[in-house]
């Protein structure tokens, strides 16, 4: 279905429309149509990204939080009638996410990133972030500063440009061939 936008007044978190030009610029919709196939049915592509970019910008954190949001208004900012229910949703992000097309969208994104910008390429901030661990398996012990204890983690590291600019994630334990 195409989106079709109407004057609505009072719509829930309908603030985050005002960054849709933001998420465009920085490449949003870059690409999209060569990493991933398009759906059959009522949502596309594009209605799919846009519903997670708002869902960031609207913390809603995951897919299952969906449930106790009005449908209809937040499928007023993506110019439709309603958003897909919590079951389409996740059928439509496994189809996204198959055959490595989200981490080749995320390394086409990142390489415009650096052709936009190539001055702000050249000097990169690495940045530690613990994720906290609490299976079966033995993971070594990371200091995690926001609980002030040691807990069993791993450490993803963050790679962004001089401006704060996310260009990848390493999300492993650092190695000796890492370091080199």
């Amino acid at each position: 279905v195409e989106s079709r936008f109407e004057r609505c007044n009072d719509v829930t978190n309908g603030g985050v429309m005002t960054a849709l030009p933001a998420l465009a610029a920085n490449g949003l919709y870059y690409e999209l149509d060569k990493c991933f196939t398009e759906f059959r049915g009522y949502y596309s592509v594009a209605h799919i990204i846009t519903l997670l970019a708002f869902m960031a910008l609207s913390r809603i954190r995951t897919v299952e939080q969906l449930r106790w949001q009005p449908p209809g208004e937040l499928g007023k900012l993506l110019g439709l009638d309603r958003i897909p229910e919590v079951r389409c949703l996740r059928n439509k992000l496994s189809a996204l996410s198959a055959d490595g097309a989200a981490e080749k969208w995320g390394e086409r994104l990142t390489g415009k990133w650096m052709k936009d910008a190539p001055d702000l390429a050249g000097l990169l901030y690495v940045d530690g972030h613990i994720r906290v661990y609490s299976g079966r398996e033995k993971l070594p012990k990371q200091y995690v500063s926001r609980e002030r204890l040691c807990l069993r983690g791993v450490m993803d590291f963050w790679v962004n440009d001089r401006l704060g600019q996310p260009f990848f994630v390493v999300r492993t334990t650092v190695n000796p061939g890492m370091l080199q």
